[in-house]
């Protein structure tokens, strides 16, 4: 068990691999969002899908996302067929978390920001650049850990697409 002071941040990062760069999340949320992907792309049917239940993410499956007559509690289920999926609006890319979790003057000094046509702006943390980064962090009193796993699991690899 690791304890830390309350007022630390805490952050997991980790090689994002649809982007071939480093990204950065909230270490006290992402367990709980990378169990919620999990949980729903373990979903067999639609009812099973409807009820997973989500305190950091919104379920697109849910009962405001899809009508109950168009898709019955005991339909098979398909994680990679949901419309927020498909048009790549869940989950959000995890490399735009970087922007509310890195420090203004280190997203300056290591980070190339990177617009998209579809999904806005988010940061490219080169690879190379992470010794310095991770060190100037915890400098300054972060907590960090790196976790590939987690980080490639909030942006939807590996859950069937």
């Amino acid at each position: 068990m690791t304890t830390h002071h309350p007022n630390t941040r805490r952050l997991v990062y980790g090689h994002a691999k649809n982007y071939d760069c480093l990204a950065f999340v909230d270490a006290d949320t992402a367990a709980g969002e990378a169990a919620e992907i999990t949980a729903l792309a373990a979903a067999r049917t639609w009812g099973e899908a409807r009820q997973v239940q989500m305190t950091h993410l919104d379920n697109p499956a849910g009962p405001d996302c899809y009508e109950e007559d168009d898709y019955a509690d005991d339909k098979p289920f398909d994680i990679t067929e949901l419309g927020a999926i498909v048009n790549g609006y869940w989950p959000t890319m995890v490399t735009t978390r970087a922007l509310d979790v890195l420090p203004q003057d280190l997203q300056d000094r290591y980070v190339e920001l990177v617009l998209t046509v579809h999904d806005g702006e988010y940061l490219k943390v080169p690879l190379d650049g992470e010794a310095d980064l991770v060190a100037e962090l915890r400098k300054r009193g972060y907590e960090v850990t790196r976790d590939d796993e987690t980080i490639n699991l909030l942006d939807g690899v590996g859950v069937g697409w």
